[in-house]
């Protein structure tokens, strides 16, 4: 039985983990905080803590859960780069898995994208979209920073000259390195995300469309069950699916 406490109990994504608990049977929720209250006092009877706050929470919770030796499932995205460096020390003493989505589905469709991508080739045009509820607060998503990372690896270019965050007033043609993101905003969508490859007389379009939060939460409590008695190191949904 591994013993989890959910960190953020009181958001969206916290309310799901708690619904979701239940129906996994290795798993047990030891405590649901949040804001106020103290991870520490519960460190010591729980295995895996699973952290769905604030990004520049996460490097406290991870800091925390590296001195108590107890590993952790990261579920928030937007870290700036000194967030990431303090989650990677802590990852140096204990397992964590840190992705930027823990569906199985959009995990499914990171592996399509860099297969797609490699079949396809550099004569295919690239744009990215993604729609999430008018309540986010980063953007582009997690996920959509996720497939850019994988295209930008198979492609070989430096994102950061080659994104285009929309586009606007007189641009000039599209060159054939750079990479489209669009974030769209709006009402309640749980996730919607689209990889675009375009060439002259044909395109191939890959989505994929979450309608539950219930995906992510299932997924990041699989994660949970994964990672305990994991060597020290940071993991991510590909290495729980089985799909390195």
């Amino acid at each position: 039985m591994t013993r989890i406490v959910v960190n953020g109990a009181k958001g969206r994504m916290g309310q799901a983990l708690l619904a979701c608990a239940p129906r996994h049977e290795a798993l047990q929720v030891v405590a649901g905080i949040d804001v106020g209250d103290d991870l520490a006092a519960h460190l010591a009877s729980a295995d895996v803590v699973i952290d769905f706050t604030l990004h520049h929470v996460t490097p406290g919770v991870a800091a925390a859960c590296a001195r108590h030796g107890r590993a952790m499932v990261i579920g928030t995205t937007g870290h700036d780069d000194s967030e990431k460096a303090a989650i990677r020390a802590a990852a140096a003493s204990v397992p964590v898995v840190w992705a930027s989505n823990y569906s199985t589905g959009v995990n499914t469709l990171f592996w399509l994208t860099r297969k797609a991508a490699e079949i396809l080739g550099p004569s295919f045009d690239i744009e990215v979209v993604e729609m999430h509820h008018r309540l986010k607060k980063d953007a582009p998503s997690g996920t959509a920073a996720t497939l850019l990372e994988i295209l930008g690896d198979v492609r070989k270019v430096q994102l950061e000259e080659e994104i285009r965050h929309g586009r606007h007033g007189i641009v000039g043609e599209r060159t054939s390195s750079e990479i489209g993101i669009h974030a769209v905003r709006g009402g309640d969508v749980v996730g919607d995300h689209t990889v675009i490859f375009a060439a002259n007389g044909e395109r191939v379009e890959l989505t994929h469309k979450a309608s539950s939060r219930e995906t992510f939460a299932n997924g990041a409590l699989r994660a949970a069950a994964w990672v305990q008695g994991r060597k020290p190191g940071i993991y991510d949904m590909q290495d729980v699916l089985g799909l390195r």
